[in-house]
């Protein structure tokens, strides 16, 4: 360790002597490994590294695919009740075809029972950060620097006599205010005096977390199409989006939830095949381009039909642009256990194969490949991500503070 601090003042002295815009060129290079180290040897470097403007620069900077890792979470079985989540990061670098693990598994904290690990939802990046949540909490990671915050629970409750369903939440960044938000939509209903759910009242709760407030929202649109907990879903260019149907109608679409405006939209997708075992849809980003994959139901039902029954995965080149609809790639039929996971360098496919097993499928080449990399059953989630400085905001108030991992 001594060694290592004498380099790094070396290099300090060395680098301090070159003009500011050359030195912030060359710490933009360094993992952020090296940066909370480098921050360490001097009062000028831990300035300019902790400044608002370093680390806004460092999550613009220009990155390679070769920047970018696949972050996988996974779940074990500890005991009985108890289950443990872990995140595993790997790289692939010069096209060999290979996870290269880069740094050690971080535990995620708190959620360890069955429920958790069965209705966990992995969102993100947005801006450098990620949520891990489900119905109950949010977890907000940054995993570059090992720091992490359980955000405080809804304190909005029911009147008595009444029940709640939650059927979806979400997690993204609002420009205008510049903070991050978290939400949660529920339905608020009662029973009739044979124990059947009556109708209900559709509500949305939103969380800032730069200003730790809980609010809810007065202009919920009731007639929202019915969303559930495990519908496919993600974050994209300043909406939170699920793929689901109009109520009443099979029309698929993409839902959108504005993070700034904090209102619902719709977007159509193109005419899909229909399988007679049933028809699956899941959002993926693919090119950085908003896109969804049709493939069948692999469950109970007629036997799926290898020579005619294909996934189709679509992509919409212009967000919001009807016409930029595009059939990117038809692909045979794969083992997929419950939802495709990520589109890793535009033509990787990973998803969970039904023994627990990581696998991967390339759309170029078709070559279905099972890797290494396991968790207890559906309990797989991944996301693409490049690291960041990015702080997780702490609250004005809040008393759940960051803490490290």
């Amino acid at each position: 360790m001594k060694l290592y601090c004498k380099e790094y003042k070396m290099a300090d002295r060395i680098l301090m002597k070159l003009p500011q815009d050359v030195f912030i060129y060359i710490l933009l290079k360094l993992p952020v490994k090296l940066l909370m180290r480098f921050r360490c040897v001097s009062k000028s470097c831990y300035t300019l590294i902790q400044s608002s403007a370093f680390i806004n620069i460092h999550l613009h900077r220009t990155t390679t695919p070769e920047d970018e890792y696949i972050l996988f979470k996974r779940s074990f079985k500890e005991d009985v009740e108890s289950y443990k989540g872990i995140i595993s990061f790997f790289s692939s670098h010069n096209d060999d075809g290979n996870l290269n693990s880069i740094i050690p598994d971080l535990d995620v904290p708190n959620m360890t029972s069955l429920y958790s690990i069965d209705y966990d939802k992995l969102i993100g990046p947005c801006h450098g950060l990620i949520a891990v949540m489900d119905s109950r909490s949010t977890i907000l990671f940054n995993p570059s620097t090992r720091k992490y915050r359980l955000l405080p629970s809804s304190p909005f409750g029911i009147p008595k006599g009444y029940y709640r369903s939650i059927e979806s939440g979400g997690f993204g960044f609002d420009s205008v205010v510049n903070d991050y938000k978290v939400f949660r939509i529920s339905d608020v209903y009662t029973e009739d005096r044979f124990g059947y759910p009556e109708e209900g009242e559709r509500k949305v709760e939103v969380y800032e977390v730069g200003i730790d407030i809980w609010r809810e929202l007065d202009h919920v649109d009731q007639e929202l199409p019915r969303l559930f907990w495990l519908t496919s879903s993600m974050y994209y260019s300043g909406a939170y989006h699920w793929i689901t149907t109009l109520n009443h109608e099979d029309q698929l679409i993409i839902l959108c939830f504005d993070m700034s405006t904090e209102i619902f939209r719709n977007i159509n997708t193109p005419d899909t095949r229909q399988f007679p075992s049933g028809t699956c849809h899941s959002l993926v980003l693919l090119n950085e381009c908003l896109s969804f994959m049709c493939y069948p139901y692999q469950g109970q039902g007629p036997e799926i039909d290898h020579t005619t029954d294909l996934i189709d995965i679509w992509m919409m080149k212009n967000y919001n642009v009807y016409e930029s609809w595009t059939k990117k790639y038809i692909i045979r039929v794969l083992p997929i256990d419950e939802s495709p996971l990520a589109v890793w360098k535009d033509s990787l496919l990973f998803f969970q194969g039904k023994s627990g097993y990581l696998m991967s499928c390339d759309f170029k080449s078709e070559e279905v490949k099972e890797w290494n990399l396991h968790g207890c059953q559906k309990s797989m989630r991944a996301i693409v991500y490049k690291e960041s400085l990015v702080a997780i905001p702490s609250g004005s108030q809040s008393s759940t503070q960051v803490q490290n991992i």
